[in-house]
């Protein structure tokens, strides 16, 4: 007979646990026979012993497996269903972008995406900038959605992984988040339960990234690939830099309004372009949509130049309830604060350095992110062009522009923006935009 109190005795002794153990702790989180002591008492144990390979793919599926899998067989889709993940930062709407240039190219995207976490932006929190949007359409919704225009982004339901919710909340409280194990079992678990062939993982570096270190992403990154493809799901990864916005921008509304122009080639920031493409390119080629990296480029390239991944975008937000003309008309829909202010530059010089994290907290305290679970987001607010790493700034140029509800959110923020930022008097080396980690090989 199995016990929970012993299940946690084992991992505290540093023991493996076996299938049928990780299943039925996982399977009591869900029925609520675990407690939120026990869950508890398992997580700190898994944060000082951690999870063996074997473990940490039981642990994946068993979370997975604690609610409804989609299954897109009974579709007779013609292409392969795939998915991007973030570990999060600031100014990165790579979803809005990527999901549909991937089914522009023949691939099916059941996009289930989360709100800001912290400092970062949250793609659903983009998202509900857009009036009438439905981040939570039923299954079934979904599947016609997916079926028809081939991409749909959405909230995590009651159905997908429930367990994770439970654990989550646990872990938030317990000062266990930082967990490889868990972390990576609390993204795949939601991304195995969307029924996907194929992911690509997005592990960010640099002030602004989730992980604090190189190391600790090149390992959340070695993680991710291992179970993904240990649990049956073509995995990849890349390794993205986040020392500074990825996009010039930074706030909900604000950040639709730049995938828009993006999707409609109004505006392709460079940093925000060449991540895009990198983490597509990856798609198309795990999905079999491409040969190599080249030819994705190429087919990439066409369903922007041609404007069928616009289309596509349109198509999604007319269908899950949001406004039919909103590419043409994004004006008229999306929310503009009513002050827009300069962050000076308090002297000049070349931007040498940037707290990415004090950005997108900048941005919390305008009101664009959470400081409670409950509060609610003002999308109206954020940062819009932001200073490069490398730009040459005369004192008193704007280092950004703030956009803000009142005089006095407005100040912090210029200070906040102001402080984040560091000017020298020689140009830094560039760093790398996309790294590759050594081992394994993401191919």
């Amino acid at each position: 007979m199995l016990l929970a109190q012993e299940i946690i005795r084992k991992k505290r002794n540093g023991a493996a646990l076996g299938k049928e153990e990780i299943a039925f702790f996982v399977h009591g989180i869900s029925n609520g026979s675990i407690s939120d002591a026990q869950i508890a008492a398992l997580a700190m144990a898994i944060y000082f012993n951690d999870m063996h390979l074997d473990e940490r793919v039981a642990f994946t599926l068993a979370m997975r497996d604690s609610g409804q899998v989609l299954d897109w067989r009974s579709q007779d889709l013609p292409g392969p269903v795939l998915d991007k993940h973030s570990t999060g930062g600031v100014g990165d709407l790579v979803s809005l972008l990527l999901g549909p240039m991937i089914a522009a190219c023949g691939g099916f995207v059941p996009m289930i995406s989360g709100r800001g976490l912290g400092h970062t932006g949250g793609t659903l929190d983009k998202l509900e900038a857009i009036p009438g949007y439905n981040i939570a359409p039923d299954a079934e919704a979904l599947r016609r959605l997916v079926r028809s225009n081939g991409v749909a982004i959405i909230g995590q339901t009651v159905q997908l992984a429930p367990a994770d919710k439970r654990i989550y909340a646990v872990r938030d409280v317990t000062a266990t988040v930082e967990s490889v194990a868990m972390i990576t079992a609390s993204i795949l678990s939601k991304k195995l339960s969307a029924g996907l062939d194929a992911l690509v993982m997005d592990v960010k570096v640099g002030s602004g990234a989730f992980m604090p270190t190189m190391e600790k992403s090149i390992e959340l990154a070695d993680s991710i690939v291992a179970v993904g493809n240990g649990a049956g799901m073509r995995t990849a990864a890349l390794l993205t830099d986040m020392s500074e916005a990825l996009a010039p921008c930074a706030g909900n509304a604000i950040e639709v309004r730049c995938a828009l122009d993006y999707l409609t080639g109004k505006s392709r920031p460079v940093r925000l372009h060449q991540v895009t493409l990198a983490l597509a390119a990856q798609m198309l080629v795990l999905g079999k949509l491409a040969q190599d990296e080249e030819q994705a480029r190429r087919k990439l390239t066409e369903a922007l130049d041609s404007g069928q991944a616009a289309e596509r975008f349109a198509r999604m937000v007319a269908t899950l309830g949001g406004p039919a003309d909103l590419l043409e008309r994004s004006g008229k829909y999306l929310a503009a604060a009513p002050l827009v202010l300069p962050a000076p530059a308090p002297h000049g010089g070349f931007v040498a350095a940037c707290d990415c994290r004090a950005l997108g907290m900048a941005v919390v305290g305008l009101g664009g992110g959470r400081r409670h679970p409950d509060q609610i987001i003002d999308s109206a607010v954020g940062l819009t062009q932001l200073a490069a790493l490398g730009d040459t700034l005369s004192v008193g140029q704007p280092l950004a522009w703030v956009h803000a509800r009142s005089d006095d959110a407005a100040r912090q923020a210029i200070a906040a923006v102001q402080a984040a930022y560091a000017i020298g008097a020689t140009r830094a080396a560039d760093l790398p935009l996309i790294y590759r980690p050594a081992e394994p090989e993401f191919t």
